[in-house]
């Protein structure tokens, strides 16, 4: 009966067991499954975050890149800032003083007389007074052809840093086409960065508004192909750029965008400028190609406007430059041989030249020309 027992509790101990067993290796797969589950969860985040940090990564690089941009930007504002002034004439503030020296135009040019300030359309520059040279450069559209890269960089490269300093050279655009006016701007901000920002380089554009109406001019042509109207604007164009630099220099040179200067051209000028021992000089001569080379002091450009205004619709302004003396300096009845002698002492002429005209296809539409030797 003992033995029944006995045989009884261990049965049931084993069963016990067994279902203990059972339960635990039950208890043991679920948590194994929640292990796995979990693990798989872990895995899963783990991956997520990589992801997210690779992301991270990106973006971090991707602003790191935009920041840089953003730096190299800002810097080449900052050293583009050079007090780049744009004026536009209807903008100018009314307390804003302008230089006299454009009145003079009103006196000729009686459509100016309700304008209230005459003055560049565009100005991109220091706006640089107070130096010794202004060399001014007209520029007009020449059609796929263009030498005016060309000519700055042949000027520009060929002074030394103290010349640069005592110098500024003065672009007008002379043309109404917008387009042109960009591409010159967009040309020279490019390739001449550092001249504009030292205020030795400047570009300006001569308002509409200026000319006067000449579309009654015939557009015939003289011996040389050259449009009688074309030959007008011409000398206005000059005209302006003439009062536009009088007041920022002692001297101003007359240049043209399809020149090449001669190597040491501003020492030169300037060591042959300080040694005239006269003193009543009227111009110099530094090429005797047209209106190329010519060197005056900025003090008598308002009385050679003057004249070129009086007689703009008669001849080119090469042939009014000549004029003058023959105005200026020879009396009526006088030996002309005595007359050309007086003009040799105030129309002084360097030799060589110290300009070489490159340019074939002329600032006049449709004519080429060759006239390239220095002489």
């Amino acid at each position: 009966m003992r033995t029944k027992h006995v045989n009884a509790l261990i049965a049931l101990a084993a069963v016990m067991l067994l279902s203990f067993s059972c339960f635990c290796i039950s208890r043991m797969t679920r948590i194994s499954n929640q292990l796995i589950n979990c693990r798989n969860h872990i895995l899963e985040f783990k991956e997520k975050m990589l992801h997210l940090k690779n992301k991270t990564e990106r973006n971090h690089q991707e602003l790191t890149k935009a920041l840089s941009k953003m730096k190299y930007e800002m810097t080449q504002r900052k050293n583009m800032s050079i007090n780049l002034v744009e004026k536009k004439m209807n903008t100018l503030g009314k307390n804003e003083t302008t230089s006299n020296t454009f009145e003079i135009l009103k006196f000729f040019f009686p459509h100016l007389r309700k304008v209230d300030r005459i003055y560049p359309d565009v100005i991109i520059g220091k706006e640089k007074t107070g130096v010794s040279f202004a060399l001014g450069i007209s520029t007009v559209n020449r059609g796929n052809q263009s030498y005016l890269k060309q000519t700055l960089n042949s000027l520009v490269s060929r002074m030394t840093p103290s010349e640069e300093k005592d110098s500024v050279v003065i672009v007008s655009v002379s043309d109404r086409n917008e387009d042109y006016l960009k591409s010159v701007v967009g040309m020279i901000t490019k390739r001449f960065k550092r001249q504009l920002r030292s205020g030795s380089l400047e570009i300006i554009s001569i308002p509409a508004f200026f000319y006067p109406n000449i579309s009654h001019v015939k557009e015939s042509t003289d011996d040389s192909g050259k449009s009688e109207s074309k030959c007008i604007k011409q000398v206005l164009d000059f005209c302006f750029l003439m009062l536009y630099a009088q007041p920022k220099a002692m001297y101003y040179l007359q240049l043209e965008d399809d020149i090449i200067a001669k190597k040491m051209y501003f020492t030169k000028i300037t060591d042959f400028v300080h040694n005239i021992t006269s003193k009543n000089w009227f111009y110099i001569e530094f090429s005797i190609l047209g209106f190329i080379g010519k060197l005056f002091k900025s003090q008598d450009l308002p009385d050679f406007v003057r004249f070129f205004l009086m007689f703009y619709k008669d001849k080119p302004i090469d042939l009014l430059l000549r004029d003058i003396f023959q105005v200026k300096m020879c009396n009526p009845g006088e030996n002309p041989e005595k007359c050309a002698e007086r003009n040799k002492q105030i129309r002084i002429r360097y030799k060589p030249s110290l300009f070489q005209h490159v340019g074939i296809q002329s600032s006049f539409p449709g004519i080429e020309q060759y006239s390239k030797k220095i002489r």
